[in-house]
């Protein structure tokens, strides 16, 4: 599996615009974290189900937007794997993003220092890196401030609700977009790095150039 922010939001700074009311809810299995965004609904954030939830995210890692997550060329069965596979391990972790109850994105958080970016950069305590697969837009088409609703709601769980310091991100640096839409979001540019290609049984990752781009709690939450 390789996996990429390629589908990171568009949109404005994290967290969300003050003009967007945002509540918290305590959550309830099988959501680790919920938020009302004003103007949106309810966003939860849960395990993905490895067996459950591979129509939908099959549906969307194979399509051509969905490139630089680097599973195009998998099976059903097979995306059903990585992620039975990523369900047992305690350094990475997969999510479904929901808005009332219907799956909007799928998020992945890991330890930088027990990922192959760990060799690039040097880790700091309380970093935590993401990747980001945002949904295909419905029969409605986009709506106007929800990627930037949504990466508040991100960001709240990973640096409020994880109590992290930091954020870590690594697109493919060909993926100029999602470099630009995380830097318009907070996020400060860091080295250019080559992660090293992986080939593991249960994971491949090829080799890849990648631009590393950092969230800091105090930037994206000022007190």
């Amino acid at each position: 599996m390789t996996a990429d922010d390629s589908s990171a939001p568009e949109g404005a700074p994290v967290p969300a615009p003050d003009d967007v009311p945002v509540s918290h809810e305590a959550p309830a299995p099988p959501y680790l974290h919920r938020q009302t965004v004003g103007g949106f609904g309810v966003v939860g954030i849960r395990p993905v189900d490895a067996e459950a939830d591979a129509d939908v995210v099959h549906g969307w890692v194979r399509e051509e937007r969905a490139a630089f997550w680097g599973m195009n060329g998998l099976t059903r069965d097979q995306v059903a794997d990585v992620y039975a596979h990523m369900a047992g391990l305690d350094t990475h972790h997969a999510f479904l993003v929901e808005l009332d109850d219907v799956p909007v994105a799928l998020f992945q958080t890991y330890e930088p220092a027990a990922d192959r970016v760990g060799d690039c950069y040097e880790v700091a305590a309380g970093d935590l890196g993401i990747h980001l697969l945002l949904a295909p837009a419905d029969a409605r088409g986009a709506r106007s401030g929800w990627s930037s609703a949504l990466m508040g709601v991100l960001a709240s769980y990973v640096l409020l609700g994880l109590d992290r310091a930091r954020v870590v991100v690594d697109p493919d640096v060909r993926n100029e977009k999602a470099i630009a839409r995380f830097l318009r979001q907070g996020f400060e540019a860091g080295p250019v790095v080559t992660l090293p290609e992986i080939d593991l049984p249960d994971v491949y990752l090829p080799e890849k150039k990648a631009q590393l781009a950092f969230l800091r709690r105090e930037v994206a939450f000022p007190a």
